[in-house]
């Protein structure tokens, strides 16, 4: 099969033909239909956070079952089916408790370790999908099943970003009815974000970010304000709209300063809660003494703390039942081919969520 193959950062992803092995118990095939081109992967292109070489990205997608292993009961082949970038093992405290999102089993990861390989060698399988290439490999744990009526490239926006920002409000958060709140950046995840909230009954979402488009799409999905930072300081226009600031504010960006700027912009009581991914290495500083006088809180938020098997088809009947908006949300489309050229629009900002199509 074609797969898109990251040689080592900050250099282009190179064509090529790899080799996947078959499904084994409990593994699910599947051919790629639509992969999402995420920040995430865009992080890991340019070395914002490292990767073990050769590695084939790529983690929201969508596709159809080819063939499945022993004891997969679950799907079918033929079956529509969504992929999670975090599969659970359904037995360790974490999801047990209902908390899979954290789940770390290391025998999930030891069934990546031989599953791709290129010219010999291994190829690290990114977060269980790797979808930048046509066919996936994942196990029955991985896989949502798709209605007939939901788009390929809809349901795949839900796979991460979608799930991860309209989490972050709803489970998260907990956003509750009437709150004021913030989205500090308004890509994929930011705009997301704002749709959560909207979900949630908010009574002021403000949107901020540096560009004038995202602030008008963010306005389309739900916000009630924008704020240019590039034009005003975030923290005063914040506090000015609010009179005491906001009671949640998301950092939806991955930036340190950005996140003081969450955490300052909060009233007594407040929330900032950390959605984007910071770089390797990276610390946040706050004043220590609002925790105490201010008793502001910072939660972070890793998949919208989400329960996918759960979670994603309620996204899905919100979307069909016009709630959630997400073909706005839909960049430009992309060939495999092409990826190159999506990851730079993406760093530019020209796309908000670049698409690959694979052939049917």
């Amino acid at each position: 099969m074609k797969a898109a193959i990251l040689h080592e950062a900050k250099a282009p992803l190179t064509i090529e033909e790899v080799t996947l092995r078959a499904p084994r118990a409990d593994e699910v095939l599947v051919r790629t239909a639509v992969s999402g081109v995420c920040h995430t992967d865009l992080h890991m292109a340019d070395g914002h956070w490292e990767v073990d070489t050769p590695a084939v990205l790529g983690h929201e997608a969508t596709g159809i079952v080819e063939a499945v292993g022993e004891n997969v009961r679950y799907v079918r082949p033929g079956d529509r089916v969504l992929l999670s970038g975090m599969p659970l093992c359904g037995r360790c405290n974490f999801c047990l408790s209902g908390r899979p999102y954290l789940c770390r089993d290391e025998g999930l990861r030891e069934l990546t370790t031989d599953r791709l390989n290129w010219n010999g060698r291994p190829v690290t399988q990114y977060s269980f999908v790797s979808s930048f290439a046509e066919y996936m490999l994942t196990v029955e744990t991985g896989v949502v099943k798709l209605p007939q009526t939901m788009p390929f490239a809809e349901a795949t926006l839900i796979g991460c970003g979608v799930m991860t920002g309209v989490g972050a409000a709803l489970y998260t958060a907990r956003v509750p009815g009437g709150a004021v709140t913030a989205v500090i950046g308004c890509g994929g995840v930011g705009l997301s974000i704002v749709q959560g909230c909207r979900i949630a009954g908010a009574s002021r979402i403000l949107a901020i970010d540096l560009l004038d488009h995202r602030l008008e799409l963010a306005r389309a999905m739900g916000a009630t304000d924008v704020i240019n930072a590039a034009k005003a300081n975030p923290v005063e226009a914040a506090k000015e709209l609010t009179a005491d600031g906001v009671e949640f504010a998301f950092e939806a960006i991955g930036n340190v300063d950005v996140a003081r700027q969450a955490f300052d912009m909060v009233q007594r009581g407040g929330t900032a809660v950390i959605v984007g991914g910071m770089p390797t290495g990276a610390e946040v500083r706050l004043p220590g003494l609002d925790f105490l006088w201010e008793s502001k809180s910072v939660i972070g938020c890793l998949y919208g703390s989400t329960r996918f098997r759960e979670h994603m088809p309620k996204l899905m009947s919100l979307y069909q039942q016009g709630h959630l908006k997400l073909s706005e949300m839909i960049g430009k489309r992309y060939r495999l081919d092409e990826i190159n050229e999506s990851f730079q629009a993406m760093a530019r900002g020209e796309v908000l969520r670049p698409m690959i199509d694979f052939p049917a």
